[in-house]
């Protein structure tokens, strides 16, 4: 949760900085490419837990 909370924090100072300099943000602006990020976040995990299972079943 520790690591969370700072990568928000983190996350929220370099927006206010990006903001105060007048620059767009670094992020996607609406919720769908945030979807994205998640979905691409997913996709790997998703890959990190079948793949053993694919490798045990291929022995």
């Amino acid at each position: 949760m520790k690591e969370i909370l700072l990568a928000l924090l983190a996350g929220f100072v370099v927006g206010l900085i990006f903001a105060v300099l007048k620059l767009p943000i670094p992020a996607p602006p609406a919720f769908a490419g945030i979807a994205g990020i998640t979905g691409i976040y997913l996709g790997f995990k998703v890959v990190g837990w079948v793949s053993p299972m694919i490798s045990e079943l291929m022995k």
